[in-house]
């Protein structure tokens, strides 16, 4: 299979928190289009650099990842940061990358978002089975 790739928008929860209580006006919520690869065998999402300046994340912690290649780096973890596809959303931290790294939508906000890689089409799909929106699970 190869890379399955979704546009997503990433929003700053904090930004978003401050323009419900009226703190700031929805035009001041910082926001971005990006198009991410959608990495089920991720866990987390990770954003990079250039994203994180943008959107400005607060830093939460740092944290040891393992990467794909065996090597184990420690990176900062941001958030809150909403995630949205289509009609689905969720709230989640992410990990920074160094520079310009390829951001990675993890298996975290997939399962909080109730998406799928859909194998034969090789896109991210909303699950067919809630297509009206995610259910939880408790």
């Amino acid at each position: 299979m190869g890379h399955v790739y979704a546009e997503i928008e990433l929003i700053n929860g904090e930004d978003l928190s401050d323009a419900r209580r009226h703190r700031i006006g929805e035009e001041e919520v910082r926001r971005m289009r990006v198009t991410m690869m959608a990495d089920s065998g991720a866990y987390m999402m990770a954003i990079n650099e250039n994203i994180q300046a943008y959107l400005n994340l607060p830093f939460q912690y740092q944290q040891p990842f393992h990467l794909a290649d065996g090597r184990i780096i420690i990176r900062d973890v941001v958030g809150p940061v909403e995630v949205r596809f289509v009609n689905r959303r969720a709230l989640c931290n992410a990990m920074v990358l160094p520079g310009d790294s390829e951001p990675l939508l993890g298996a975290i906000p997939m399962e909080a978002m109730d998406v799928l890689i859909h194998p034969n089409r090789q896109e991210l799909i909303v699950n067919p089975l809630h297509p009206e929106g995610a259910i939880l699970r408790l």
